[in-house]
């Protein structure tokens, strides 16, 4: 059976290291209502349903292109097949057994979430005002093998156990998500973290999404990426310290070639647990100088943003995000500075930190990667830096629908006991 990943702490000694609850993003149903005007550069159509192409070894990796968090998080409504149960079944459910059709998908894309059961589990409907509907699944946990001087810890945890269900209504231009988490998280009840997504979506605006609801809060460039597509099997400390968190609220998220924004304004409350204890503002914009180019020369990103807001204290968290990727070579960096935060608890703290990242694409299926990240839990706090230095191994055997992770990390702090850990992990989506 294979061994699932996620945040394996295990011993690390990690004030901050609160498991954030771990989801995925919304997608986009219907090309044609959300880009009329279209992308010239890479138009959705191109990608719409590339899981089930046969990808050659001169045009996966154009495939396979991805621009900003805006084609990740919304990529599952865009890929929403228009299946009709009255026809005959594309992969002849009477001739072959569940597990055959499974083997003989081609999920082969892995900068957005690919379902394993995605054919099976999307319904149409010629009654009523839901068109199509999109259920799905996803769990994905570790094995961790901590090291902590002359400690030795084994344990076995979870990434995310989640269900859901994406639809759209006949109009075509409103789509709606409600996402259910299963694994229950620090400082809250099962049932405050049991409701994550919870929202409408509407898609009128050429370009423009609003979304009213409970739905990821954009919170620094990985903090508000979905859990689905994280490169490693835990966020950077920044991330998942600052980010990873849902907000109730209204957020519109605008998508041009060379520019993408989100812009929010939420009730300052997490996981349910207070009626509106304030008001929060969220907002971060992403430049895209070769947004133009058809990744003739690679892609480049250069964001930043802010969060601020108030939760019985003033909070606020500013960002800086720059990305380049060429062909199989990938780069990063983020910064973000706090004063004061709100991500999975809240804290006064003056809080700072960074990442940097290095991924090569040996095949398809297989990529090596390797991260820096450094993190100050309190500027006014000396010699507490804590520094991770982690090395990674992805083997996507259905694209990200099937995806075996093999990390290793080295915690060097400076006020407590270096530690070392081996996360071996699987990840499922149905």
């Amino acid at each position: 059976m294979l061994a699932p990943p996620t945040f394996a702490f295990g011993k690390v000694k990690h004030s901050s290291d609160v498991n954030p609850p771990q989801e995925q993003e919304v997608i986009h149903l219907d090309v044609s209502k959300n880009d009329s005007e279209g992308k010239q550069s890479i138009p959705r159509e191109n990608f719409k349903n590339q899981e089930n192409n046969n990808a050659t070894s001169s045009d996966w990796i154009q495939k396979d292109i991805i621009r900003d968090n805006v084609d990740t998080e919304f990529s599952i409504f865009d890929n929403l097949i228009d299946t009709d149960k009255d026809s005959d079944h594309p992969f002849k459910i009477e001739e072959e057994s569940l597990f055959g059709r499974i083997y003989k998908k081609k999920l082969e894309r892995t900068s957005i979430p690919s379902f394993l059961l995605k054919d099976e589990l999307t319904f149409k409907y010629k009654k009523g005002i839901i068109d199509k509907v999109q259920f799905y699944g996803a769990y994905q946990g570790d094995m961790g093998f901590d090291f902590s001087g002359s400690d030795y810890d084994t344990d076995y945890g979870f990434g995310f156990m989640e269900a859901g269900v994406i639809g759209d209504f006949k109009d075509k231009n409103t789509d709606f998500k409600l996402q259910f988490n299963f694994k229950k998280g620090e400082n809250r009840t099962y049932l405050q973290g049991l409701v994550t997504d919870a929202y409408i979506m509407n898609t009128r605006i050429p370009h423009h999404k609003i979304i009213i609801g409970n739905s990821r809060n954009q919170v620094g460039f990985e903090g508000g990426m979905g859990s689905y597509v994280l490169p490693f099997a835990m966020r950077s400390q920044i991330s998942r310290t600052f980010g990873n968190t849902r907000a109730l609220g209204v957020r519109v998220v605008g998508d041009y070639d060379l520019v993408d924004y989100s812009v929010a304004l939420n009730s300052s409350d997490r996981f349910f647990k207070e009626f509106f204890p304030g008001v929060e503002f969220t907002g971060w914009v992403n430049f895209k100088p070769l947004g133009k180019t058809d990744g003739r020369y690679g892609t480049l990103v250069l964001g930043g943003g802010l969060n601020a807001g108030h939760n019985d204290t003033n909070y606020t968290v500013g960002g800086a995000y720059a990305s380049y990727r060429y062909k199989k070579f990938m780069t990063n960096f983020e910064y973000a500075i706090a004063d004061g935060y709100n991500g999975t608890y809240i804290s006064t703290d003056k809080a700072t930190g960074f990442y940097t990242t290095i991924q090569y694409r040996l095949t398809q299926k297989l990529h090596i990667l390797a991260r820096y990240d450094q993190f100050d839990p309190n500027r006014d706090v000396a010699n507490n830096l804590r520094r991770e230095y982690s090395a990674g191994i992805n083997y996507f055997i259905k694209g990200q629908a099937l995806r075996l992770i093999l990390n290793y990390v080295f915690c060097d702090n400076e006020d407590t006991e270096d530690s070392h850990r081996i996360i071996l992990g699987t990840q499922i989506l149905l």
